[in-house]
């Protein structure tokens, strides 16, 4: 089976390219030939199987050119990680952007939130949004019960035409050692409580929650900051002696730094699943996040980590306080890392194929 696998745009830190290369690998393994369909910006160099390009500057551009070539394309099915007219699978990844623009308004102006959806680049990813729930998928594969319930709310589409298949995750064992060298690393004090955030957009990620948060603690806290913020974004940060900029970290680097750490947070106001969030799972540590993250349906809250609600700075600092034990951190690591153990690459690409051959066959 040739299947035809659609992103537009190009990131080569993005979430939804590292998952189309595992994909891409997994089907060529399967006996299958993944073709990438793609817009300009993506390198020749970085993919290793079939190619098209399809123009397409804004996203209603490119969704046009895919729809003209569709019928003769190529592949006998369309798994599409793009929002665009039609395909036979669609992989929600990027979540519901009417429910991004819904979470989004209480944290912004009104004016700026009734400017954006006059912009054009969301009414297209509207517009495509709903043409894709309403009839322009056979299958839609959603990386959270969020997603789908969001689906079903907003579009109206059928409960068994969407399939919950939650991220996976590579499992790299850490070496002995690993902590101490990277704390050393870093110039981190052996006992040092360490919280991590880790995610590019910080608005949307949260960040000015989890400054805010610790400075409100009374207990000594360091937290690190991985990742880069958009225009004007650090300058609209909270201003704290306890925080750390580390930059942007390629997936080596971070491993470390998710090493050295003690827990994460991630206090974004829309995530559909947070990959950064499962990778701190299977880097044993507790995760501290909001209930508008997908992830945090997976874990017990209390006692893996915490869900807030959105905004909530002082339950973020109780919940980063009540990880504050060493002991407490050591003793829940071993089921921490067997709960990211059941979320495997693996696992979510067997899921994913079984859908798009279903969807292939009729």
């Amino acid at each position: 089976m040739r299947i035809g696998l659609v992103r537009r745009g190009y990131s080569a830190s993005g979430g939804a390219e590292a998952y189309l290369f595992r994909f891409a690998d997994a089907a060529r393994a399967a006996g299958h030939e993944p073709v990438l369909v793609c817009g300009g910006a993506w390198p020749g160099d970085v993919w290793t199987h079939e190619r098209i390009v399809v123009a397409g500057k804004t996203p209603g551009e490119f969704a046009d050119r895919l729809a003209e070539r569709r019928a003769g394309g190529g592949w006998d099915v369309l798994f599409s990680l793009e929002r665009v007219w039609a395909c036979d699978v669609y992989r929600a990844g990027d979540g519901v952007h009417s429910a991004w623009l819904d979470r989004r308004a209480p944290f912004e102006s009104a004016w700026r939130g009734w400017f954006r959806k006059l912009q054009r680049k969301h009414r297209e990813i509207i517009e495509l949004e709903c043409a894709l729930f309403t009839g322009g998928t056979r299958r839609v594969i959603a990386n959270s019960q969020m997603v789908k319930d969001e689906i079903i709310r907003l579009y109206g589409t059928p409960a068994e035409d969407v399939h919950v298949i939650h991220n996976g995750v590579p499992i790299h064992p850490a070496e002995p050692g690993a902590r101490e060298k990277a704390r050393a690393a870093l110039g981190l004090a052996p006992a040092e409580y360490v919280a991590l955030f880790a995610g590019t957009g910080w608005d949307r990620k949260g960040l000015r929650h989890a400054v805010a948060a610790v400075n409100a603690l009374k207990i000594p806290i360091t937290l690190l900051v991985a990742g880069r913020g958009g225009r004007g974004e650090q300058r609209g940060l909270p201003q704290s002696d306890r925080v750390r900029f580390l930059g942007a970290l390629p997936g080596e680097k971070l491993r470390a730094v998710l090493a050295a750490a003690d827990v994460f947070i991630l206090p974004t106001i829309y995530d559909p699943f947070s990959n950064a969030c499962i990778e701190a799972l299977a880097a044993g540590l507790p995760v501290i996040t909001t209930t508008a993250n997908g992830f945090a349906e997976i874990i017990a809250h209390s006692a893996e980590g915490h869900a807030v609600a959105p905004g909530d700075t002082r339950a973020l600092a109780d919940a980063l306080a009540s990880w504050a034990d060493p002991a407490r951190r050591e003793a829940m690591r071993p089921r921490l890392l067997e709960k990211a153990a059941r979320f495997s690459v693996e696992e979510n690409l067997a899921r994913t194929l079984e859908v798009i051959t279903a969807a292939q066959r009729g």
